[in-house]
């Protein structure tokens, strides 16, 4: 196999490698040695994502492990910072609860109708890519005082809960509107069989 074409598989387990050294790293409030960690793992995440396009090597596993290793690095460094009184305890309870709150509604439409094709929205996408600049932005304050890199905290930081709720919002929308059609599918199919059989 062409080694090349393993490449995006290979960063994301680099990248879910990267997360308990970078969370040791913030623990022991080395948060230059972090962020530097932050930065190289969130550059991995941009590159596997276009090798993957250009490589068209989307593969099952990857297409798991690439957002396992996306929540399993952001929302450890939420739950650490919270928990050391650098995050704002309300933006975390938001991004755990939402997380939570799809996990359960998929889990819950995949038992009932084997329904598990979600896509990430434009919304959602857009939430990911705060959280990214949010915990960038606290774990840079931590050692770079400057006006501009508070100034980004504050406004990344902002914008992640807005984000968070909106995105939880649609994620639920889109989910009940998917129910009400295949409801609609399963009904119209139904009576037409009934129907025939007369």
């Amino acid at each position: 196999m062409n080694p090349l074409r393993m490449a995006p598989n290979l960063l994301t387990f680099l990248r879910i490698c990267l997360a308990p050294v970078l969370i040791f790293a913030v623990i022991e409030r080395r948060f230059a040695e972090a962020f530097a960690l932050f930065m190289v793992a969130a550059c991995t995440d941009l590159i596997d994502g276009l090798l993957a396009r250009w490589l068209h090597q989307r593969t099952l596993i990857g297409q798991y492990l690439d957002p396992i290793a996306d929540k399993l690095m952001l929302s450890s460094l939420f739950l650490v910072l919270t928990l050391m009184g650098i995050m704002d305890p309300r933006v975390t309870v938001l991004v755990f609860g939402r997380d939570f709150g799809m996990l359960l509604t998929a889990l819950i439409l995949y038992v009932t109708i084997k329904l598990r094709d979600f896509h990430p929205s434009l919304l959602g996408k857009a939430n990911s890519l705060c959280q990214v600049a949010a915990v960038g932005a606290v774990l840079l304050s931590q050692f770079d005082q400057q006006s501009w890199v508070l100034y980004t905290r504050t406004v990344m930081l902002d914008a992640t809960i807005w984000l968070t709720v909106l995105s939880g919002f649609h994620y639920g929308w889109v989910a009940s509107r998917r129910i009400g059609l295949i409801v609609d599918s399963t009904s119209g199919s139904g009576s037409g069989t009934n129907t025939s059989n007369r």
